[in-house]
């Protein structure tokens, strides 16, 4: 029986290589990335892949970029579209296919664009400045929205604004492509929420906070039209040693499986794996351990979880690990790969 196989998409700020994302094939066996292609595009500081897996969306300079999905992995452009802002740093779409979120830092914006049948971003539907001052004047004196996902019953956009310690929640008008304030998580002083996932059943929610180095999590549910949020747990994404030399944790990812939670904690320099319950939506900490790189942006369990990477975006390099969740063991399984500022990382299952 053939085994699955997957490319991965790699995007990287573009300082002397014009080439923003990088395509490699997926080596399972060996748990290592073979370099496939590459695509011209300036500063791709995130892709996202359409729920239709037909289309990856990325940032880059002055708006978002959409490419269809060859069968081989490879990408094809499909067009351009404006944001009318600054340069955004995260985008995702609906359960539907239907729009684009766009997630601004440098200019507290949130900006809904169109989609079309036929994968192309077409115009904006809606546009949002945050407004405010932060509690950390030194940095998050003012709105810096990081994330954007919508809940999985496709009803309420939650958007993480790191400079205002908090996630407003927005009830999503599909019809229209608009949005309204419905609720707002606050978070904990400098807390710093960076990136939310949602479990796979739609009823947990998992906030990483930059600066407090933890993982909320809620439980969700619509009562009524109206929507319910409860913190049900907080744990910490460090080892718990060197918290107090600057580090910060960044971007969550799940296993393809949903079974693993990922964290990566700059400063530090490490990778933490949570085991995630299923019924109880609970996080346990398997590990957390070096990734032999220095500001981990981002990291991922492979499709078989059995190996992982880590993006070391100050030392420029990609580095790959054997995983043993089971004895909670974490042991380099090759050369690092060079790759300048990697930022975010995703998988996509090809035809052989």
């Amino acid at each position: 029986m053939a085994k699955d196989k997957y490319v991965a998409y790699v995007s990287t700020y573009t300082m002397g290589d014009k080439h923003g994302i990088k395509i490699y094939d997926v080596d399972l066996k060996k748990g290592k990335f073979v370099e496939k292609d590459e695509v011209e595009i300036t500063n791709s500081s995130y892709v996202t892949i359409s729920k239709s897996k037909k289309y990856l969306y990325s940032i880059t300079d002055f708006g978002v970029e959409s490419y269809k999905i060859l069968k081989d992995g490879g990408l094809e452009l499909v067009n351009f579209a404006p944001i009318n802002g600054m340069r955004g740093c995260y985008l995702s779409t609906d359960y539907e296919d239907k729009y684009l979120f766009v997630a601004g830092y440098h200019d507290g914006k949130l900006t809904v664009l169109h989609l079309n049948e036929d994968g192309s971003v077409g115009s904006i539907s809606d546009e949002i400045y945050h407004k405010g001052l932060g509690s950390v004047a030194e940095r998050n004196f003012r709105p810096h929205i990081t994330c954007a996902r919508m809940t999985h019953d496709n009803k309420y956009l939650l958007v993480a604004d790191q400079g205002m310690d908090h996630v407003n929640v927005y009830r999503f008008d599909s019809k229209n492509g608009t949005l309204k304030l419905a609720d707002v998580l606050r978070g904990d002083i400098e807390s710093a929420p960076r990136h939310i996932k949602i479990s796979k059943n739609g009823r947990f929610i998992y906030i990483v906070h930059e600066l407090a180095c933890n993982v909320t999590v809620y439980d969700y549910e619509e009562r009524n039209g109206i929507p319910f949020f409860e913190r049900i747990q907080t744990v910490e994404t460090t080892t718990g040693k060197t918290k107090d030399v600057g580090s910060s944790a960044s971007a969550l990812t799940f296993s393809v499986d949903y079974r693993y939670l990922v964290a990566s904690t700059s400063g530090e320099n490490t990778v933490v794996v949570y085991d995630v319950d299923q019924e109880t939506g609970f996080l346990t900490k398997l590990f957390a351990l070096p990734v032999s790189g220095d500001y981990p942006k981002d990291a991922s369990l492979f499709p078989d979880d059995k190996h992982l990477v880590s993006l070391n975006h100050a030392s420029n390099t990609m580095t790959f690990f054997n995983v043993d969740v089971e004895n909670k063991t974490l042991v380099m399984c090759g050369p690092e790969i060079r790759v300048d500022r990697p930022n975010c990382i995703t998988f996509q299952k090809v035809e052989e």
